[in-house]
């Protein structure tokens, strides 16, 4: 893969890597290899938020973290027919900073959806150094049919009964 040129080829190599994750059915080495990728699009020691994490933000500083976290989410969604990013990126007055405003749309399990995205990015010398990523986590979750497990965290675990 050529490696990204501008702060809006990286974002969009981002969510491109994301839909690579969820939407294909790759063997466990493509998987590795396009979690690396993913990682690789980071700069070492970097920050990351989620602040509309419906279980907290949990930042993301290094691109273990980063790689972990992808292993972890998309790389673990299934059941998508069709998932792929669809928007814009917004150019700012500052050369790092853009904004990609995008929808991930697609079908799982037969159904259509479509989540809203925002990330507003800072990309030194090629690499994330810093990104807010603003997604609808419900959303992600109605559409994957994974609302009940996202409930059954966020209660938490019932105290006994009696």
């Amino acid at each position: 893969m050529p490696e990204p040129s501008t702060p809006a080829d990286v974002v969009r190599a981002v969510a491109a890597g994301v839909n690579r994750l969820v939407s294909r059915n790759l063997t466990e080495q493509e998987k590795q290899a396009q979690l690396d990728h993913l990682a690789s699009l980071y700069a070492e020691q970097t920050d990351v938020r989620h602040p509309f994490a419906p279980l907290g933000d949990t930042p993301l500083h290094t691109r273990a973290e980063l790689r972990r976290h992808f292993a972890e989410g998309p790389a673990r969604v299934s059941g998508a027919d069709r998932f792929e990013p669809v928007g814009q990126v917004h150019e700012t007055a500052d050369p790092e900073v853009v904004i990609y405003e995008f929808s991930y749309t697609g079908s799982a399990n037969g159904r259509p959806f479509s989540i809203p995205c925002i990330f507003v990015v800072r990309v030194r010398d090629g690499l994330i150094v810093e990104s807010r990523d603003y997604s609808d986590h419900v959303g992600l979750a109605r559409a994957f049919g994974r609302l009940d497990n996202l409930a059954t965290a966020l209660v938490g675990t019932p105290p006994p009964g009696p």
